[in-house]
């Protein structure tokens, strides 16, 4: 079994707890095929870079997992399907990170200097 990584963009208007019933969805999708995820992020409700299908910003997950290629294949066939999902992305990886992303250490960056002009 191969590493991935599979980002996935929900519409703006959901809420949180429907955007994590969509990760646990996907979640489900992968265990059923043999897989196993190994961690689930959420990078909460952030701008996009243009206009997708008339949204702004979208509720950014991301899940790490371990698969066969037919479990990827369900997955992104399922995914496609959604309505709540604007966009989303599988990549194959060599190894998975330890400890957060780099998206989640940059989200932990800017609160920490948001704290330091703060104090000032």
């Amino acid at each position: 079994m191969a590493l991935y990584e599979h980002v996935f963009l929900a519409r703006q208007d959901l809420a949180q707890a429907q955007v994590d019933t969509l990760a646990e969805n996907a979640t489900k999708i992968i265990e059923a095929g043999g897989g196993k995820v190994v961690k689930t992020e959420t990078w909460g409700l952030r701008s996009l870079a243009y206009r997708i299908a008339k949204n702004r910003k979208a509720h950014y997950v991301m899940l790490e997992f371990d698969a066969a290629g037919a479990v990827v294949a369900e997955l992104e066939r399922q995914t496609s399907i959604n309505e709540d999902v604007i966009r989303y992305m599988t990549v194959r990886v060599d190894a998975h990170e330890d400890g957060p992303s780099v998206q989640m250490r940059k989200n932990d960056r800017e609160r920490t200097r948001r704290r330091d002009r703060e104090e000032y």
